[in-house]
């Protein structure tokens, strides 16, 4: 049994101009010890994905499809059955640590907080605790920073604080979004290095929502890459990055910087801008932005099939890479 069975996931909003559907019957499964990447432009639905299945939606959110975690469904289970996994068995590391990070009190507070609250440890076992979990993310000289407060700490160090409360009380799943976006690149590397731990060391499984396919490399076993709120392929990364087989997971490769291009040249980009998800085309929602786009793909949605070590949303799926090529080439 896998510990998180995601089946037609869908998340729709009702607007003045219609109905905006966010994610559109995604479907994956992710076991223990697994790194699973959500990959794709701004708008793509990785982040609605990811709040879905922490059940941190807004309550004007119409969710439909199953989501079942260790086995036990969770839509339709109610605020309650949410709060009970939120923290011990599902963790959630967000975006930006200062807002997510209470301002007026200190770290070690926040995190001992955690402990006492759901594991109902005294002050002495929980401020032991707070100081391993700082240990193993790395924060340097522990018992200092244990009382500081976070406008104190650093972006990396306040990063470093978010992953500490979310593996504090060794949860079976931790969900990130973004959680290296704002970090240089020094600290980026420490950060991944991070997860790869917990994954080795716990068996902690991990979604990760990226628009950066390097960090993915680095960090996933599995990659989805998502378009419009829809799955356009899921496959390994190895497989994916080797021999991507839809039009959008070549360009968003194609647009990765490389060491042996010459400096001068302009870095590619994927023409034209992602669809409004109130008025999405009644084909493949990136057929207008597709090189390869045929008449069938105007006119009819693709459906998700299995090829090769993966999935597919494509009517006209490519056959090979090579990312020497000259960009622009066909395939």
């Amino acid at each position: 049994m896998s510990l998180l069975e995601c089946r037609n996931l869908s998340v729709r909003y009702r607007t003045p101009r219609g109905e905006l559907r966010a994610v559109d019957e995604v479907s994956f499964t992710l076991d223990r010890g697994q790194c699973l990447g959500l990959v794709g432009e701004s708008g793509s639905g990785k982040t609605q994905t990811c709040l879905a299945l922490a059940g941190l939606l807004s309550d004007s959110a119409i969710v439909e499809g199953s989501i079942r975690f260790e086995g036990e469904e969770l839509l339709g289970t109610g605020r309650q059955a949410w709060n009970r996994l939120r923290g011990r068995r599902i963790a959630m590391i967000f975006q930006d640590p200062m807002t997510a990070l209470t301002p007026h009190l200190t770290v070690g507070s926040q995190l001992c907080e955690l402990l006492r609250v759901h594991e109902q440890q005294d002050q002495i076992a929980a401020r032991r605790r707070a100081l391993e979990i700082m240990e193993r993310v790395r924060i340097a000289d522990p018992e200092r920073r244990f009382s500081m407060y976070p406008f104190e700490l650093s972006g990396g160090m306040r990063q470093r604080i978010m992953i500490a409360l979310a593996l504090i009380l060794k949860p079976a799943l931790v969900l990130a979004d973004e959680p290296t976006t704002a970090l240089d690149v020094t600290v980026q590397a420490d950060v991944l290095g991070i997860f790869r731990a917990v994954i080795e060391h716990t068996g902690t499984a991990i979604l990760l929502v990226t628009h950066d396919l390097g960090v993915v490399a680095g960090t996933c076993d599995q990659v989805m890459v998502m378009y419009a709120g829809r799955t356009l392929e899921s496959a390994p990364v190895e497989s994916l990055f080797a021999s991507p087989r839809h039009p959008y997971s070549r360009a968003l490769l194609d647009c990765l910087p490389r060491s042996d291009q010459p400096r001068a040249l302009t870095m590619p980009a994927i023409e034209g801008q992602p669809p409004d998800l109130v008025a999405l085309p009644p084909g493949c929602a990136f057929a207008p932005r597709c090189a390869h786009a045929q008449a069938d793909c105007v006119s009819e949605c693709p459906p998700l099939i299995s090829l090769d070590s993966g999935r597919v949303a494509c009517w006209h799926p490519l056959s090979g890479y090579d990312p020497g090529r000259d960009q622009g080439d066909p395939a």
